[in-house]
């Protein structure tokens, strides 16, 4: 079963403690689709009144150490969720698939060892056409998505307290 975009993107009633902030880590990799991740993502961020701050990295590979970093340095403004925004395209040697396998891996080690979210907002495509589809087209908007996704995960860690 296929969800909406607009399903995933549906945060209505979520309502989150009025200092929310959220930690977006972006790759400066393939630039032009990450830069419509991050706005889509900053659309739903600002609209639900969350603070954010906006860290640059030079490829997928390195946004588990940047999210890890972060936490560990950040004393007073402690983040409530972090979001990983890539976009890697798969070329004609093996690479693509290290990248993919060691970022995935890494966010889902984040995600068992910090107190709070790291939502996976890197896309893996085979292709320019399926990075403009995920980003605006048929299948939606991967930034809005990774956005709503962390206001769910914060009011989820919000309601266990």
């Amino acid at each position: 079963m296929t969800v909406s975009s607009d399903k995933l993107t549906d945060i209505t009633g979520i309502q989150l403690k009025k200092d929310a902030f959220v930690v977006i880590v972006k790759t400066e990799w393939n630039a032009h689709v990450v830069s419509i991740l991050e706005e889509g993502c900053i659309q739903i961020l600002e609209a639900s009144n969350i603070r954010y701050k906006v860290i640059e990295v030079p490829g997928a590979f390195e946004l588990p150490f940047a999210v890890k970093k972060y936490w560990c340095v950040s004393i007073y403004d402690k983040p409530d969720a972090f979001i990983t925004l890539g976009c890697v395209i798969k070329g004609d040697t093996p690479h693509f698939e290290y990248v993919c396998q060691g970022v995935t891996q890494g966010i889902m080690h984040l995600n068992n060892t910090l107190p709070v979210p790291v939502i996976y907002g890197v896309l893996t495509v085979n292709n320019q056409v399926q990075a403009d589809e995920r980003t605006g087209g048929r299948d939606g908007h991967k930034g809005k998505e990774a956005a709503a996704a962390a206001i769910k995960m914060i009011a989820l860690v919000q309601s266990f307290k």
